[in-house]
């Protein structure tokens, strides 16, 4: 059964797969070169313009599974050399144009960027453009269409320009290290680095969880994804792989719910601290917002601080479908609690390196977390969960919150925000569209996940926030 959206997905992760392999059997060193020939074998390309190419680019792959450039603090990389094939014109004219009387197009152009030649066909100065889109938008032929890539289509913090070499670069500026672009790039020039070999180092170096415990905390948007298997069997597969135990980041949003509640009603106004995505987006293009953030950590630092103060030595490693996460772990505030972040595509590449079958295998118990704190994982479900944390705890403050379905939405209310205008007291911040189920590290993406994070948070034998957070005490 498929496994992936894409055939980008599945390349990426039959190269985590192959690195982990290795690294399982310590041959990587020796076997290092040989993985983009076994991914590319023959004299026959199937990707690319030849096969030394590809495994060029293979090459480049691999580096990013080693956990890339470490000098770069960006978790998201290009890959240069695979990224040379889209065009980058911006707004232009196609034979479609008809020459016509009306010339909207040239009306509704404010900068004049719009003439005509002597057949009264229109070109675009791209000197004058400002990629408004607005001829594009009042042409009665839909001749004027705009070619921008992919990846900068995707990056709605305008975090990606064109290089001289004509391959996309990235601010780390205005970069929120989302994904988007990651999952949305045709070629995967565009990918997150990957701390897999690390996370194989922290469970071989465990001596079978005798010298320190080696807990796997995973997002509760899991349960849209291994859909070919049993979320049981996943959770046996994790324990298979070597890991202690498995918990919910769902029990840490049952956790964040219920503080997050109470500084709602102390303060009367605050955004969201669970996506890191989000977070980041208001430091670097609404500062003046800083201090509105709650000031709790997100689920997976608040469950990951509450089992390093229970477990002597434990190590942390939080599994979930977003790269924000891995940058989010190397914060000051995190990552005495976090000690690593995998995505799901990486889970499998662990599950397959180790030729474990998750489909033969029994099913285990994940029952950490009430109803809310895994509704976590889709667009609403924190809303949902505050509301129910201040009536648990009998706190009089009506909760008006505006749900910003991915970053764009964000962008608005912010905006609205920082202007006076937003007619709410809480402001819930997705950079993904759906949530976290709409991750850039998940294996599937649609509307089905939604309708799965709903069916597994009405599982959950805990009704109520304040009956899964009973057990911590």
């Amino acid at each position: 059964m498929r496994k992936f959206d894409t055939k980008v997905q599945y390349l990426k992760y039959k190269v985590l797969r192959e690195v982990a392999r290795h690294s399982w059997d310590d041959t990587l060193i020796e076997n290092l070169w040989d993985i983009p020939k076994s991914i590319a074998p023959g004299k026959e390309p199937t990707m690319r313009c030849c096969v030394y190419k590809e495994r060029a680019i293979l090459a480049q792959r691999v580096k990013l599974a080693m956990g890339g450039d470490r000098q770069n603090p960006n978790v998201i990389e290009v890959i240069d050399i695979a990224c040379d094939e889209c065009p980058a014109a911006g707004y232009e004219v196609t034979d479609s144009c008809r020459g016509c009387l009306a010339h909207r197009c040239e009306d509704v152009c404010k900068r004049g960027a719009i003439s005509f030649d002597h057949n009264h066909v229109a070109h675009i100065d791209k000197s004058k453009c400002v990629e408004c889109g607005q001829c594009a938008k009042v042409c009665p032929f839909a001749a004027i269409v705009n070619r921008k890539r992919p990846c900068q289509s995707a990056c709605k913090v305008k975090a990606i320009k064109i290089n001289d070499d004509n391959a996309a670069a990235i601010d780390n500026n205005k970069c929120i290290q989302c994904g988007a672009c990651v999952y949305q790039c045709p070629f995967g020039a565009i990918s997150d680095k990957s701390f897999i070999l690390d996370v194989i180092d922290m469970i071989k170096k465990s001596n079978d969880n005798k010298d320190y415990k080696v807990y796997a905390v995973v997002a509760p948007s899991i349960s849209s994804q291994f859909t070919y298997a049993k979320l049981g069997q996943v959770i046996t597969g994790l324990k298979k792989l070597g890991f202690y135990t498995v918990v919910e980041a769902a029990l840490g949003a049952d956790m964040v719910a219920m503080e997050e509640a109470k500084e709602l009603s102390e303060k009367g106004f605050l955004t969201s601290s669970c996506c890191p995505a989000f977070v980041q987006y208001i430091k670097s293009s609404y500062p003046t917002l800083v201090p509105h953030i709650s000031h709790n950590l997100s689920p997976m630092a608040m469950l990951a601080k509450y089992i390093k103060e229970t477990s002597k030595n434990a190590k942390v490693v939080f599994i979930g479908p977003c790269t924000a996460k891995k940058a989010e772990a190397k914060l000051d505030s995190v990552k005495d609690y976090v000690d690593s972040v995998l995505t799901f595509e990486e889970l499998q590449a662990l599950f397959d390196s180790k030729d474990i079958d998750i489909t033969t295998l029994p099913e285990d118990i994940l029952d950490n977390a009430s109803y809310f704190g895994r509704i976590f994982a889709r667009s609403g479900g924190l809303s949902d969960a505050v509301v129910e944390a201040l009536n648990e705890q009998k706190i009089d403050f009506t909760v008006k919150p505006t749900v910003c379905d991915g970053i764009e939405a964000c962008k608005v209310a912010l905006l609205k925000k920082s202007k006076n205008v937003l007619d709410s007291n809480f402001i819930e911040g997705m950079a993904c569209t759906g949530g976290c189920i709409g991750g850039a590290g998940c294996l599937t993406h649609g509307e089905k996940n939604k309708l799965e994070v709903d069916k597994y948070g009405k599982e959950s034998l805990e009704k109520t926030i304040s009956d899964a957070i009973s057990i911590l005490k």
